[in-house]
């Protein structure tokens, strides 16, 4: 009976181990594991394909994106303009390029502007703002300077006499005018400024923006203030 019993074991063990395989330590735990059917080359040509189709689509948008910041950029926040004429030496000269920044800005005393035109002058300026609306200006040509709300204006920017022979045609008001700005070249013995009739009072609404940096050329490189 206890000889029995064994063959009884021997014969459980037979029915779990795998047919052909006579002990444990030749089980292949593959044959056990759920195999995913292979991708066939054809699907994995398609499949390529689209990702090439997706990362070309990337690069557009990428492209797209970055005009996009550049002209928000350029219409928003800052304009590369460049000089032209001997108004402003020698603070910027002839051919040099300047950042000029314009978003939320107000006119001040001392910024260095770009103005579309004047009053009877079509073409873009770049002046220095002297006096803003409410303000009192003088120009006073026989000492040789200029008083803002009763203060002399240092000026360290001008070399030379101030004025020259440049006195100029416009009758300046005694206060600035709301929504006005009175500007003047650095050059102030040969600069076409508020002090012509042809520029005038500046309108607040015809300032493109404020001159920042001087970018080229590169022995020109720096901040204006």
């Amino acid at each position: 009976m206890k000889k029995s019993k064994n063959n009884v074991n021997e014969a459980n063990m037979a029915v779990l181990q795998p047919e052909g395989v006579n002990d444990s330590s030749d089980i292949n735990p593959e044959m056990y594991v759920d195999k995913k059917p292979s991708i066939s080359e054809k699907q994995f040509l398609v499949a390529k394909e689209e990702g090439a189709m997706s990362g070309f689509y990337d690069w557009v948008r990428c492209i797209l994106f970055a005009i996009s910041v550049v002209v928000v950029c350029l219409i928003f926040l800052f304009r590369l303009v460049d000089v032209e004429g001997r108004s402003m030496n020698n603070t910027l000269a002839t051919n040099d390029k300047v950042i000029v920044t314009n978003l939320f800005y107000t006119p001040q005393n001392n910024d260095i502007v770009v103005i579309s035109h004047g009053a009877e002058y079509n073409s873009p300026i770049i002046k220095r703002v002297i006096a803003v609306a409410g303000q009192t200006v003088k120009v006073d040509y026989d000492n040789d300077q200029i008083i803002v709300d009763g203060v002399v204006l240092d000026e360290p920017y001008i070399e030379g006499s101030t004025y020259g022979n440049n006195i100029g045609d416009n009758e300046i008001p005694e206060v600035i005018p709301e929504g006005k700005i009175f500007v003047m070249g650095d050059n102030r013995k040969d600069s076409m400024d508020s002090r012509s009739t042809k520029i005038g009072l500046i309108d607040v609404d015809d300032v493109i923006g404020k001159a920042q940096f001087v970018v080229y050329p590169f022995d020109h490189f720096g901040y204006l203030y």
